[in-house]
């Protein structure tokens, strides 16, 4: 430790001394109480300390991340909502995508594609898809760049839907560029 550290120890160490001196005088009638209320204080203190250190381990546990093993392959977690969550950067903006098998393209919503860079108010939407919801008109898309983790494709071909879709899909039109994919004990895994 070096002299000056040193030097601005001592200092807090007897400001702190004088502050919690003058404390102490000011509530010598409730000693008790005070006693109380400064152990309720120092467990929020250590929760608070135990929360940011477990935080990294406590988010991988409730939202699972996909991970890079190599340079061609990627695991997946399954979330605890039973489906399978992948985050791809497309033309440079990252999108999260719903895995879809039963979905025949990559499907952007109208949010995610501004976010892409494509303007769906300036769109044809000439095509269609079933959903769930019913019929919704679609418009085929040209994307510059798909990258998930250091795998990266061009010119891919996705479509924007008019309808209402809460994030994105990702379906067979990307998931089929993999040479394999396997679900397996709560994970994906896509290799190529």
């Amino acid at each position: 430790m070096s002299p000056d550290n040193f030097a601005s120890l001592i200092y807090l160490v007897l400001l702190g001394t004088a502050v919690a001196g003058w404390f102490l005088m000011q509530n010598r009638t409730r000693l008790g109480q005070m006693a109380q209320q400064a152990a309720v204080w120092g467990f929020i203190f250590l929760g608070v300390i135990a929360a940011a250190g477990l935080w990294s381990d406590v988010r991988d546990e409730v939202m699972p991340r996909q991970t890079m093993v190599g340079s061609d392959q990627i695991e997946v977690p399954q979330a605890r909502d039973g489906h399978y969550y992948l985050t791809l950067e497309v033309n440079g903006a990252p999108i999260d995508f719903v895995v879809d098998t039963g979905a025949t393209d990559m499907v952007l919503g109208r949010d995610d594609a501004r976010r892409a860079g494509i303007d769906p108010e300036t769109l044809d939407y000439f095509g269609s898809a079933m959903t769930a919801n019913g019929e919704v008109r679609t418009a085929r898309v040209q994307l510059d760049s798909v990258a998930l983790g250091e795998i990266e494709d061009e010119g891919l071909s996705a479509v924007v839907t008019d309808g209402e879709l809460n994030g994105s899909l990702l379906g067979m039109g990307y998931l089929r560029l993999f040479g394999r994919l396997q679900i397996a004990d709560g994970q994906l895994v896509l290799t190529r």
